[in-house]
């Protein structure tokens, strides 16, 4: 059995604080005991009764003391690499010039201008995100934007491990491979161990609110922040209804042993499982990873529990260099941030409407991001437009728009009553082009063929060479 010292003096040596190194150390023994950290469907029951953002009471709107109260967090530690981008996902261009930073920021300066307070925002980056972010903000430097020190909490990073010795990945070549995110579950031990934690608690503030930086419907609320204080509850999690599109993120469920609530992902569910995983009329209730946190409460757990959550591992595998699969295999264990709802006496969960969850994990969902679909304000609130009721456009790329620069080619269509929209082979997207319903375009050559203007409802259409 490996010596978790290995382990333990590898990070210190690269500064990891205490709390994350309890973390990965529960993590380590998880693994050792060979638990797989899955939740059959036989220990759940599902969600049910959730109470609807609808039904809350509006609070005084003259009233911002809690504003003052509250801190905005931000997950910031992903790369754009899945869409051909060579940085921060967050400095992806999302629509008039405008990327997730910009709008962040406008959310922030006006959550201040309304409570005319210094609402804070902290960016959780990565070692990967640091540098570019912090530099894009230098023009942000006369709002309070751009000072690391007032607005930076770093994403930990935890070794990879080998597979066969169950000791720390090596690789000479290039040791940086040696490392890999812990999952957004590390929020918890960074907050406390970078002592954000203890500085938030000092400064009064006592709430926070936090989600993902590419989820442009997540802005701090007062009618839910409102309801979180009032209710006392130590946790709370934003969640709305799965549809199709959903089928594979991670649900809201009930553990039958103790009647808590859990965050079941994908990974965690069996294979024979995953049928009833998918059904989204029985487990309705999707996380939308906008999360609400009584920061006392938060220490309270972390001091009853050394300084680390039990949150459940999710064990990974993967080869030590990404690029080359024929490399060491190695397994990395991550937590889900979400996953601290089962850690909480008293946590609950809202169900809030769809338009709270605009991410982009996709060119796809970028290309539904820029089309009229969507509504982006002046205040830097981004929301599905008010006819979709809800319901975002369902969206099919083939492989030909992966990357953001094959993306920008495409152009735009209106989306605005559009059901779903299938592209296959290269196509280039004329200006007053009208998604209606469901539409596929088709193109099976390999030479870009045009999409004239008009509105297209309801059909396929497979595009001839000969009236290009």
């Amino acid at each position: 059995m490996t010596d978790f010292s290995l382990f333990q003096n590898k990070m210190r040596a690269a500064g990891m604080g205490e709390p994350v190194i309890k973390a990965f150390h529960r993590n380590y023994e998880s693994l050792l005991r060979n638990e797989t950290g899955m939740i059959p469907e036989t220990a759940i029951t599902p969600a049910e009764k959730i109470l609807p953002l609808e039904s809350l009471p509006k609070p005084d709107v003259t009233d911002h003391s809690l504003l003052s109260r509250t801190v905005v967090i931000k997950l910031n530690g992903g790369l754009g690499t899945g869409m051909g981008l060579q940085g921060p996902k967050s400095l992806l261009t999302v629509a008039g010039g405008l990327n997730f930073l910009d709008l962040i920021v406008r959310q922030t300066l006006e959550l201040r201008r309304r409570s005319q307070s210094p609402v804070r925002l902290l960016l959780m980056n990565s070692f990967s995100t640091s540098q570019d972010t912090m530099a894009y903000l230098a023009k942000y430097r006369a709002e309070g934007l751009a000072d690391p020190t007032e607005i930076e909490l770093m994403q930990n990073r935890i070794p990879k491990i080998d597979s066969g010795t169950l000791a720390p990945a090596d690789c000479p070549t290039d040791p940086e491979l040696e490392w890999c995110p812990p999952g957004h579950g590390d929020l918890y031990p960074a907050i406390a161990g970078s002592g954000w934690l203890d500085r938030l608690l000092a400064e009064g503030i006592l709430y926070a609110f936090v989600s993902n930086s590419d989820n442009l419907g997540a802005i701090l609320d007062p009618v839910i922040l409102a309801h979180f204080a009032a209710s006392d509850a130590p946790f709370m999690m934003e969640v709305t209804r799965r549809t199709s599109s959903d089928s594979k993120g991670g649900h809201l469920a009930v553990r039958r042993s103790d009647g808590r609530l859990l965050l079941r992902e994908v990974a965690q569910c069996p294979e024979e499982d995953l049928g009833s995983f998918q059904d989204i009329n029985l487990h309705r209730y999707f996380n939308t990873n906008n999360l609400w946190i009584r920061l006392d409460l938060l220490k309270s757990e972390l001091d009853k529990n050394g300084g680390a959550l039990p949150l459940p591992m999710i064990r990974n595998t993967k080869t030590v260099d990404p690029r080359d699969k024929n490399s060491r295999p190695v397994l990395q264990l991550e937590t889900a941030m979400g996953a601290a709802i089962e850690c909480f006496e008293g946590a609950t969960a809202i169900e809030v409407p769809r338009n709270r969850f605009a991410p982009v994990k996709t060119t796809a969902d970028l290309l539904a991001l820029r089309s009229d679909a969507y509504e982006i304000r002046e205040d830097g609130q981004v929301s599905l437009a008010a006819s979709r009721n809800g319901i975002p456009p369902k969206i099919s790329l083939s492989g030909e728009y992966k990357l953001v620069d094959h993306l920008d080619q495409l152009g735009t269509p209106s989306l605005i009553e559009c059901r779903s929209l299938t592209i296959h082979g290269p196509v280039l997207i004329e200006k007053g082009v009208v998604v209606r319903g469901d539409v596929t375009f088709e193109n099976p050559g390999e030479s870009p063929l045009v999409v004239k203007p008009g509105i297209y409802a309801d059909q396929t259409v497979c595009l001839d060479p000969s009236h290009n």
